[in-house]
């Protein structure tokens, strides 16, 4: 009956995905069967992490972060929980061989999120490796599967996929976090007087971590290609349709990637996939 318990819980981990996020849901869906549940795992783990310090603001979100980072490092160590989301979690860590310094950055950067308001630029880049890079490199582990040689060839890549997706977000939602949540999370940028030139320096710096970002892409197991590369066009496109906007604009409004156009993207990767153009 263990098998039983442990399918359940990685298909909580899968619900959660399909609830929260379109776009991932889509991405995992075309990687190989083989890679669907250990990395909806890791996806359920990182979202109940981010919800509890975004969105749980009537609760005491500290002594939650804590007793949620208590009880994942109780399920790796026990190799069991009765939270679906991290019994899910300690399978794919034990399993795959994640480093514990990993889930250690992860945490420390939902941490950061209770503390800081404005960042500079250490704690910026720490923020961006702990709560983005490292998932990549979660990921990746599952990708390799326990191929060491190819997950070091391929760990600069991942680190700056978690990167350009983690600044995508941020230029996404500038208006919830600084108005709703009070947080700048680029530095030196004043919000205040937001202008065209700061919107292009950090544009500049996204588009650097996706185009080293697409080097590894390629380089991916071909089980694992068409759903990252499928996540990293729809960030691509998303985040061209931010370039294309004034700064005020993205100050006052979140920009999507409509459904439709998300299902004609999913189209033109697998085409391109079917000709071994990726």
């Amino acid at each position: 009956m263990m098998a039983l318990f442990d399918k359940t819980a990685l298909e909580c981990s899968k619900l959660i995905t399909e609830r929260y996020s379109t776009s991932f849901t889509l991405g995992i869906k075309t990687l190989d069967r083989k890679f669907h549940l250990p990395i909806y795992a890791i996806y359920g783990f990182v979202r109940y992490a981010d919800e509890i310090v975004d969105t749980f603001h009537e609760f005491d979100k500290k002594t939650l972060l804590e007793r949620f980072k208590h009880d994942t490092y109780q399920a790796i160590e026990e190799g069991i929980s009765l939270n679906p989301v991290l019994q899910s979690f300690q399978i794919v860590v034990r399993q795959y061989k994640i480093e514990h310094d990993l889930i250690d950055a992860f945490l420390k950067s939902m941490e950061m999120d209770l503390y800081y308001q404005e960042y500079d630029t250490n704690n910026y880049n720490d923020y961006i490796y702990g709560s983005a890079e490292v998932v990549g490199l979660m990921c990746l582990r599952v990708f390799c599967e326990g191929n060491c040689d190819e997950f070091d060839r391929l760990r600069e890549p991942a680190r700056k996929l978690g990167s350009a997706f983690q600044k995508v977000n941020f230029l996404r939602d500038l208006k919830s976090d600084y108005v709703e949540r009070g947080r700048t999370y680029f530095p030196g940028v004043d919000l205040n007087n937001f202008n065209r030139d700061a919107k292009q320096h950090i544009e500049s710096d996204i588009q650097s971590d996706f185009d080293e970002a697409y080097l590894g892409i390629i380089k991916l197991p071909r089980g694992a290609r068409m759903g990252v590369y499928l996540a990293y066009i729809y960030y691509q496109t998303l985040f061209n349709k931010i370039k294309r906007l004034p700064a005020s604009r993205i100050q006052n409004e979140r920009v999507r990637v409509p459904n439709p156009q998300k299902i004609a993207l999913l189209a033109q990767t697998y085409v391109k996939y079917q000709l071994n153009y990726i």
